[in-house]
């Protein structure tokens, strides 16, 4: 399966202030591409009018721009059934691509026929203390890694075009967790897929508290909606719902013996908040974003995961 023809294809909606940094990015691939398919979701900005001056100015890449309102899975599945080469490498516009993530991506499909998806991975890319201690909780720290069971982001990944249509492509009543109920689907109908570290992309964080409870919130509304349960998520429930149900029993009674041991339990999670992430952030401003980005992605994840269920119900 040597020099197997690829597919890049990803979507787009108001990014003109990244799209020129991402498209040089895939011009600065150590493999290009056969084809670029970019599905314009209907922007508002410059956005369109960028990738069409960088397409004509870069005529080798084989680039074509499709413009049709709507999420990004809807867009994905545009892109795919537009494309014309048997495998799929799909990443956002949002990050950057390492010069080899094309070749390193593709490299499992030329040298193995049983191979269906190939996952890539992502580092988040950060500028302050407060995006690495983002980055904590948006993204898959190195060494928490489980090859066999990681299920990759649409920010780094690849499949055989057949697969894809096995699975009638990706959910399109989903804007956020689309990628991992996605990963589902292909597991369920047997694909086999190959986990490639090297196969890179870098994704920037977002750069304050407002746009990071935002994120939370979106992320978990998506899983909500998707009725995909990360295994933390119950625990999370539960830790509030037994919390709360204590601490309203504590009041009514007068317990004051139980309030106290409540606020102990909060501080010890707070400080549990700081053991779990400090080593990858390593200064002490981690101290006051490590608890805040805790309290907030809990409230966030219980808000978004149970508005997306209510949703999903009411589809």
């Amino acid at each position: 399966m040597e020099n197997m023809k690829v597919s890049l294809i990803t979507t787009v909606l108001n990014e003109e202030g990244n799209i020129n940094f991402f498209l040089e990015s895939i011009k600065n691939q150590t493999k290009k591409p056969d084809e670029i398919i970019i599905v314009d979701a209907d922007s508002k900005d410059k956005t369109p009018e960028l990738i069409k001056e960088f397409f004509n100015k870069n005529k080798n890449l084989n680039g074509k721009l499709l413009i049709k309102k709507g999420n990004r899975s809807i867009g994905r599945n545009i892109a795919v059934k537009n494309a014309k080469f048997p495998i799929i490498a799909v990443t956002d516009v949002g990050c950057l691509l390492h010069k080899n993530w094309l070749k390193e991506i593709i490299y499992p499909f030329e040298n193995s026929k049983s191979i269906d998806v190939v996952s890539g991975f992502y580092k988040p890319l950060t500028h302050n203390i407060f995006e690495k201690c983002l980055a904590t909780y948006t993204s898959v720290m190195e060494d928490k890694i489980d090859a066999e069971n990681f299920l990759p982001s649409s920010r780094s990944i690849a499949f055989k075009k057949n697969i894809f249509e096995k699975i009638n492509g990706y959910p399109e009543f989903l804007n956020t967790c689309e990628d991992l109920v996605f990963d589902k689907k292909l597991k369920k109908v047997g694909a086999k897929f190959y986990f490639k570290k090297s196969a890179l992309v870098y994704w920037p964080q977002r750069k304050d508290i407002f746009s990071g409870a935002k994120q939370f919130f979106s992320y978990a509304y998506g899983d909500g909606r998707g009725l995909y349960f990360r295994s933390t998520t119950p625990f999370l429930f539960l830790r509030y719902l037994i919390g709360i149900i204590l601490l309203i029993i504590a009041l009514q009674f007068r317990w004051n013996s139980i309030i106290v041991i409540l606020i102990i339990g909060f501080i010890f999670y707070l400080i549990w908040s700081i053991f779990k992430n400090y080593k990858y952030v390593k200064n002490w401003a981690a101290f006051f974003y490590l608890p805040l980005l805790q309290i907030i992605s809990d409230i966030m994840v219980i808000s978004g995961m149970s508005c997306g269920i209510i949703s999903r119900v009411n589809l």
